[in-house]
């Protein structure tokens, strides 16, 4: 079995990881609520959709915390996740135009 390089492993900069993950995870996880509130089914008028949206800032804010050290380093992180952000605000403001 071959041995990975230094190149190859992914790199323990987990404080920095925690960081971005956590500022730039929040962010995405409320555009992804955030499209799912007003363009989802009932829209934002909703009966219970408070909860369910306030259940999922969570679930989806903590998972991209967890999957974040699975990025190889630090800077990958920070891109990846900006690019997720960039995205998901591009997709919010195309359907608020749409209204």
């Amino acid at each position: 079995m071959k041995r990975l390089t230094e190149a190859e492993k992914i790199q323990p900069h987990w404080w920095r990881k925690s960081l971005i993950a956590g500022v730039l995870g929040l962010t995405f996880a409320y555009g992804v609520v955030g499209v799912f509130a007003w363009f989802g089914p009932g829209g934002i008028d909703a009966p219970m959709k408070v909860q369910l949206n306030m259940w999922l800032i969570s679930f989806i804010w903590l998972s991209v915390v967890s999957l974040s050290f699975l990025f190889k380093t630090a800077t990958t992180a920070l891109y990846r996740l900006t690019s997720a952000n960039i995205v998901i605000y591009l997709i919010f403001i195309g359907l608020w135009t749409l209204l």
